[in-house]
């Protein structure tokens, strides 16, 4: 089907159901149902309406200008006008292919990030620390909540690994992206020969699933309460507050200690926990949709080497889409992070529109 015919069809949609909640005004039940199918194509419906317009107008203004009769000054005019046209409506049309990809489930939710640090010693510990900060601070340039669920510190100012929850308008969609692994290239703080090395950590992001998203059968978990670890205080060795939940089926392993209470730790890996299972049917779900298709963008998946940080000239590429940035300290203080995070969108977009459309 065409774009305009697909057009005409979702306008079709929309004017039926705004003539079907006026008959059905006394059940709620059903008006409900309709309002909201309602509500969900009005968007849709504003900005085909914005494109059929643009269509007219350039079809009225490309007859008056080829009329002889038309004043040399109105087709001056007129021929301003169409070139405006020409650029408006290429946008329009890629706003609505936009608006036509299958939505994923999880673009709307908050997300939890987990970052662990790979191979390369103390210094691939000091790499997930700088990114655990440029993710606050990428949260904090785009106005989301960043909460850290737990941070397990190896010493020298490095983590081993550490998890946060982020909340704010489409997190997901924007940070799904950065899933697998980030290579550092540097010269260590511990290094005295100042040779540069390369070091990893492993980034995941995880839509956060609620309650409802996802039920999870307590006979499906064997629960461990434990004495906490490491710094924390003298309830360390006092109390049994740190929770290991496994999910039998899956063989999912969630461990949180952070927390002074037993029950807050449980809340916290139930959290986790729910949003690692339900990413997993996300994932599922993503590639029957996608018919096995292999995207340039890559799988998200936690293996795969996606972006590479070098500190000595001053660069950041993404290997997945060719794109290298020589802003590195804007990156790692969160803003300029929002360039690559743009770019991974936009192309993921133009991938979805180039298989849906």
């Amino acid at each position: 089907m065409s774009l305009d015919a697909t057009a005409d069809a979702i306008l079709e949609r929309y004017e039926s159901l705004k003539m079907r909640m006026l008959d059905c005004a006394g059940d709620s039940e059903n008006f409900t149902k309709l309002s909201k199918e309602f509500s969900d194509l009005e968007d849709f419906a504003i900005l085909i309406g914005k494109y059929k317009k643009a269509q007219n107008e350039l079809e009225e203004l490309e007859q008056v200008a080829s009329d002889s009769e038309t004043d040399a000054d109105f087709k001056e005019l007129a021929s301003a006008e169409i070139e405006n046209l020409k650029i408006l409506i290429p946008k329009l049309e890629k706003e609505i292919k936009v608006m036509l990809i299958p939505k994923d489930a999880g673009d709307e939710k908050n997300a939890i990030i987990e970052i662990r640090a790979g191979t390369g010693g103390d210094e691939a510990g000091l790499f997930a620390a700088d990114l655990f900060r440029m993710y606050q601070k990428y949260s904090e340039f785009r106005g989301w909540r960043f909460e850290i669920l737990y941070s397990h510190d190896s010493g020298i100012g490095s983590i081993k690994e550490a998890s946060a929850s982020i909340s704010g308008k489409g997190v997901f969609s924007y940070l799904k992206f950065e899933s697998g692994v980030h290579r550092v290239q540097r010269v260590p703080v511990t290094e005295s020969s100042g040779r540069v090395h390369t070091s990893t950590a492993t980034v995941a992001v995880l839509p956060e699933a609620e309650e409802v998203d996802l039920k999870i059968d307590e006979t499906d978990l064997k629960i461990d309460v434990m004495r906490a670890s490491g710094a924390g205080g003298q309830h360390v060795n006092k109390t049994e507050s740190a929770v290991r939940i496994t999910h039998i089926p899956t063989g999912i392993v969630v461990a949180q200690q952070d927390e002074r209470s037993q029950h807050m730790n449980r809340l916290k890996a139930m959290k986790i926990l729910r949003s690692r299972l339900y990413e997993l049917e996300r994932q599922k779900l993503h590639a029957e949709r996608a018919d096995n298709r292999r995207s340039q963008i890559g799988t998200g998946d936690r293996s795969e080497r996606i972006r590479t940080y070098n500190y000595p000239q001053g660069r950041v590429s993404d290997h997945r889409i060719g794109l290298t940035l020589y802003k590195l300290q804007q990156i790692m203080n969160g803003e300029g992070l929002d360039e690559i995070i743009k770019a991974l969108v936009e192309f993921d977009q133009e991938e979805q529109i180039a298989n849906f459309c």
